[in-house]
């Protein structure tokens, strides 16, 4: 299985103060625009995640309309940090 795409829906300055490393910041206000360059193989693996897991969760749902077949709600920063084994960055 190939590695999942991470992806941020938070704000960019939410973005700025933490990430999880390698994850792609794609705010939920321009999501619907910007996920075909993001991911266009709608059977890749996605992770998304939030601050809470809340606007995650919308996208993976608006995602799995639009036949996006392997998408998860992975909740906050840390908890995909944590699951994948991967460091918080800043920037």
């Amino acid at each position: 299985m190939s590695d999942p795409i991470v992806i941020d829906v938070r704000s960019e300055g939410e973005y700025a103060s933490g990430y999880v490393q390698g994850s792609i910041n794609l705010p939920l206000d321009r999501f619907t625009e910007g996920i075909a360059q993001v991911a266009p193989d709608k059977s890749a693996p996605l992770i998304l995640y939030c601050v809470s897991g809340a606007r995650s969760g919308a996208a993976c749902a608006w995602l799995q309309k639009e036949g996006y077949t392997q998408v998860s709600n992975g909740g906050s920063t840390g908890a995909v940090a944590m699951a994948l084994g991967r460091p918080i960055e800043r920037g």
